[in-house]
C-alpha cells in the first residue's frame, strides 16, 4: 500500500496524546515567590515606573578581582573540560584549609563536596537521605527553597516557630518537642536568611545538647552568611562548638555571599564521608560536576586575600542602622535589628486592616507586599512565603541611596493608610 498523508493525518495515535502532564510532586511546591514578586517589578519596569528591588539576597558588590584574573587564566590554560564529579582536587583542598583556617574544623578530600551551589548540595543530601514521611525541622521563619526541597525528597517539612521576642532564634525546648522518631534532620541557618538571627556560643549550646540527646537527628548547618555577623558577634558553626556532632553533621557554605560570587554557583559542604558518598551519586545524575572556570575562580578566592570582607562587612552595617532606623520611623512597623546576613524582617501587624488610598483592605502581609508594589515601587517578600507572618523580608545588599528612597516610600505608604 502505498504511503498516504491522508492516512497520517488520521491515525489513532494522535487522538491518543494526553498532552503535558506534570509530575505529582509538584502539587505540594510552588515557585519562589522572590521570583514572583520579581516578575512584577519587571513588569512595572517595563511600563516605566522607578522600582526599587529589595528581594533578591545577591550582594551589590564585584566579584574579587584576584578570582576573576584567576577564571580568565584557568580558560587559557584550556582548564575548560569535565573535572572530577564533585570538586577538583585543588577546590576540596582549598574548602579543607578554609574550614581548618576559619572553623578549626578537619576534613580530609573524601568528607568534603561541592556543587552548583550550597542550594544543591543541600538538595542532593536530603535526596540522599530522605525516605517517604521522613521529618525535617525547620526553624522558621526559613529560607523559602528549604521546604519545598524536602517535599521534592519525599520528606516531611516540621516548622518549629521561633519568635521575635527571642531573636528569632530557635528556642531549645520547642526544638526538643519538635523530634519524632521520624525525625532525620535539623536545619539550622546562621545567620539566617530572612531574619538576619545568628547565635552565639551560649544561644547555640542548647541546641546542641538537644541533639546530643537524640542520637538519631542529623544536623545541617547552612552557615552561608558565617562572615556578616555585625556588633562584635563572632560566628560559630555547631562542630566548632561540639565535636561530637561531627559524624552526624553536614556542614554547608559556599562563595556567593562572602566573595561576591553568586553567578559562579559554587557551594560546599564537609560531612561524614558515607554521605558524602550518597550525595555524590545523586549529583553524578543530575549536574555531574560545577563549573570548572568557577572551581578555579573559587580555589583562589578561598585562598587568597580575604581583607576585602571586612570591608564589605563595615558597608553592610551601616545599610542595616539605616534601612533599620528608617523602618522604624514608618507607621505600623516594627522592625528588629538583626546581628548578621544582609536581611531585615520587620513585622507589619500594624498596618493589617486598614486600607490603602487605592481602596484596598491590607488583610495579610502578601496584600502589604503587594500593594506597596502597586503603590510606591518598592518590591520585597511577604514573610508568609518564610513561614512566619505577618511581616516582610528586606534585603539590604542594595546601594544606600536606593534604601534610603525605598524606606522613604515604605514611609509614606504606611502613613497613607487608612
Amino acid at each position: 500500500m502505498p504511503f498516504s498523508s491522508s492516512a497520517l493525518s488520521m491515525s489513532p495515535l494522535t487522538s491518543l496524546d494526553p498532552g503535558f502532564r506534570s509530575a505529582p510532586r509538584l502539587r505540594s511546591i510552588g515557585v519562589s515567590e522572590i521570583l514572583r514578586i520579581g516578575a512584577i517589578a519587571t513588569r512595572l519596569k517595563r511600563e516605566g515606573r522607578p522600582v526599587i528591588v529589595l528581594g533578591a539576597g545577591e550582594p551589590d558588590f564585584d566579584t574579587p578581582e584576584n578570582a576573576k584574573a584567576a577564571a580568565e587564566q584557568a580558560i587559557r590554560a584550556g582548564q575548560t573540560k569535565y573535572t572530577v564529579l564533585d570538586g577538583t582536587a585543588e577546590l576540596k583542598a582549598a574548602i579543607a584549609v578554609k574550614f581548618s583556617r576559619e572553623n578549626g574544623l578537619s576534613y580530609t578530600a573524601e568528607e568534603i563536596t561541592a556543587g552548583a551551589g550550597a542550594k544543591q548540595v543541600i538538595h542532593n543530601a536530603f535526596m540522599a537521605t530522605l525516605n517517604a514521611g521522613d521529618e525535617v525541622i525547620l526553624a522558621a521563619p526559613y529560607w523559602t527553597s528549604y521546604a519545598d526541597m524536602v517535599l521534592i525528597a519525599d520528606g516531611r517539612p516540621v516548622n518549629v516557630v521561633c519568635r521575635e521576642d527571642n531573636g528569632f532564634r530557635l528556642d531549645a525546648p520547642d526544638l526538643e518537642a519538635a523530634i519524632t522518631p521520624r525525625t532525620r534532620w535539623l536545619l539550622l541557618n546562621s545567620p539566617s536568611n530572612p531574619t538576619g538571627a545568628a547565635y552565639s556560643e551560649a544561644q547555640l549550646r542548647p541546641i546542641v545538647e538537644v541533639l546530643k540527646r537524640h542520637p538519631h537527628v542529623w544536623l545541617m548547618t547552612d552557615d552561608i552568611y558565617e562572615h556578616l555577623t555585625y556588633d562584635g558577634l563572632p560566628f560559630v558553626t555547631a562542630v566548632q562548638l561540639e565535636p561530637g556532632l561531627k559524624h552526624r553533621t553536614l556542614t554547608v557554605n559556599g562563595v556567593s555571599k562572602a566573595y561576591c560570587m553568586t553567578g559562579w554557583r559554587i557551594g560546599y559542604a564537609g560531612g561524614p564521608a558515607d554521605l558524602i558518598k550518597a550525595m555524590a551519586t545523586i549529583q553524578s545524575q543530575s549536574t555531574s560536576n560545577p563549573s570548572s572556570i568557577s572551581q578555579w575562580a573559587s580555589v583562589e578566592a578561598l585562598n587568597g586575600p580575604q581583607d576585602f570582607i571586612p570591608a564589605n562587612n563595615k558597608a553592610f552595617k551601616e545599610r542595616r542602622d539605616l534601612v533599620v532606623g528608617m523602618l522604624n520611623q514608618a507607621k505600623g512597623i516594627d522592625c528588629p535589628r538583626p546581628q548578621g546576613a544582609f536581611y531585615v524582617y520587620p513585622s507589619c501587624a500594624g498596618t493589617i486592616g486598614k486600607t490603602s488610598p487605592s481602596g484596598k483592605v491590607i488583610g495579610n502581609d502578601e496584600n502589604f507586599v503587594t500593594e506597596l508594589l502597586e503603590t510606591e515601587g518598592v518590591a520585597v517578600v511577604q514573610g508568609s512565603a518564610f513561614g512566619l507572618g505577618p511581616a516582610f523580608r528586606i534585603s539590604y545588599a542594595a546601594k544606600n541611596s536606593d534604601l534610603e528612597e525605598a524606606c522613604k516610600r515604605i514611609q509614606r505608604f504606611c502613613g497613607n493608610l487608612r
